[in-house]
């Protein structure tokens, strides 16, 4: 019954299907502008390193890793990481990519609250969220109401988490698109409809990672006050 429940894929199927829609549309625009070449003929790794300069962010490595669309900025030892076919690739889609992971490094370096909030939010969520269903587990099978509340309480930082990464993802994103036009990198208005789209599907996935978090959160509170007024 705890291990397996028709009705929790009832419940999710709604985020299920927004997650799956946001993957083909981040699929289907980075492949698309993939195979555009941007004007300024530059690679990705080349334009997070004249974004960099131009905003004044000289604190910074540019580091090529492993994967596709693995791009991501590490705030602790301030370091940009692309993948290959952004960090090697002179496409509209490789420059949109590296300039929103370049915008996460400004963000750092204004201190932006909210990336500095999710920051810290890291160690705690990675551990509640293996707490927190072990905990409302073991609260519905020996059926101890407050144990597992505690495990909603503890389990709910991933909603938390997923709440706070949304603007983040949004900012940087507002970011890049200013950034690529003010240090013309971007020039035409095909290039600014590529960056565009490619932006908007990624922010598509964040809000289906929140939609996921949130119902994730309200199935396991519907159990839990399922038990507490059964116990009544």
């Amino acid at each position: 019954m705890f291990f397996f429940n028709p009705y929790y894929l009832l419940f999710m199927a709604p985020a299920l299907i927004l997650t799956m829609l946001a993957q083909l549309y981040v699929n289907s625009a980075y492949s698309k502008w993939g195979r555009v070449p941007a004007s300024s003929g530059i690679s990705g790794a080349e334009a997070a390193a004249r974004l960099a300069r131009f905003a004044g962010v000289y604190n910074i490595e540019i580091q090529p890793v492993s994967g596709r669309l693995s791009d991501h900025y590490d705030p602790r030892s301030k370091v940009l990481r692309l993948s290959p076919s952004v960090y090697q690739g002179a496409s509209v889609a490789s420059l949109a990519v590296a300039a929103h992971e370049l915008g996460h490094a400004l963000q750092d370096k204004e201190a932006y609250a909210p990336l500095k909030l999710r920051s810290m939010l890291v160690p705690a969520v990675n551990f509640g969220s293996y707490l927190g269903w072990i905990l409302i587990m073991l609260g519905l099978f020996l059926r101890l109401t407050n144990l597992a509340w505690l495990g909603v309480f503890v389990f709910s930082g991933g909603a938390l988490f997923a709440l706070v990464t949304l603007p983040v993802e949004l900012n940087a994103s507002r970011r890049a698109k200013a950034l690529l036009t003010q240090a013309g990198l971007i020039r035409t208005a095909e290039e600014q409809r590529g960056v565009n789209a490619v932006l908007n599907a990624a922010a598509l996935t964040y809000v289906a990672a929140l939609f996921t978090a949130v119902l994730q959160l309200l199935y396991w509170a519907s159990l839990v006050a399922g038990l507490g007024g059964r116990r009544r």
